[in-house]
């Protein structure tokens, strides 16, 4: 026997979304108009099925699927190429939007990616055999890097980890070491790009920059 996943993920209406893994380099192998709107695309391995519903509201939305890739840097980057040059820019923010790569906490490397129908497309390269979550530091600042960075890149909570790291960088009995100060202001000043606050993004980075200085 020979089994295989395939998820159906909802959309408001299928061109935009697409449009969208058409840039990523998917190709659009079936497509119905009638009785319900219905498409798939495929990339290799990768395949994905949509439908079509008006009441969807893509805003709302909270579906997911993760990719395993034993290539995620190369991955990330054709995506991020090809949606520059379908949109003009690497979109961070709101619908679609592909987030940064990272190794997370959890045995795995990985970028978030949503589609225009609001689905998050969790795409992954498996760093450790072990997939369950570490123990979070104990020391404040380690910790508040740990948890931030869960916050914004697992759950996309943007404002709770924002929260996180406003309550570090505001301790006045505890100081960070000059690393963790630049990680804190970097990864805070990315959190605030990615809520519309490109004023505190750029403070903070301007920050961290002269905290580089200080410490070079």
């Amino acid at each position: 026997m020979a089994e295989k996943t395939i998820p159906i993920l909802p959309c408001q209406t299928l061109q935009p979304v697409l449009d969208f893994y058409t840039a990523l380099g998917f190709d659009v192998t079936f497509q119905q108009k009638s009785p319900n709107p219905y498409a798939v695309v495929e990339r290799g391995g990768i395949e994905l099925q949509f439908f079509g519903s008006k009441q969807y509201d893509p805003a709302a939305s909270i579906s997911t699927c993760y990719v395993v890739t034993d290539d995620v840097d190369t991955l990330y980057e054709t995506f991020r190429t090809g949606l520059k040059a379908a949109y003009g820019r690497i979109p961070n923010r709101g619908l679609p939007r592909i987030g940064p790569l990272k190794d997370m906490s959890y045995g795995v490397r990985q970028f978030l990616m949503t589609d225009p129908g609001g689905n998050c497309i969790r795409v992954g390269q498996p760093t450790s055999d072990d997939m369950s979550h570490r123990p979070a530091p104990k020391e404040t600042f380690a910790r508040a890097l740990h948890m931030a960075t869960l916050f914004a890149d697992s759950k996309e909570d943007l404002q709770g980890a924002a929260k996180i790291l406003d309550r570090a960088l505001g301790l006045e009995d505890e100081r960070p070491t000059p690393e963790q100060l630049v990680r804190l202001l970097e990864l805070r000043a990315e959190v605030a790009e990615r809520l519309y606050d490109d004023e505190t993004a750029a403070r903070l980075r301007a920050r961290a920059a002269g905290s580089k200085i200080e410490e070079a």
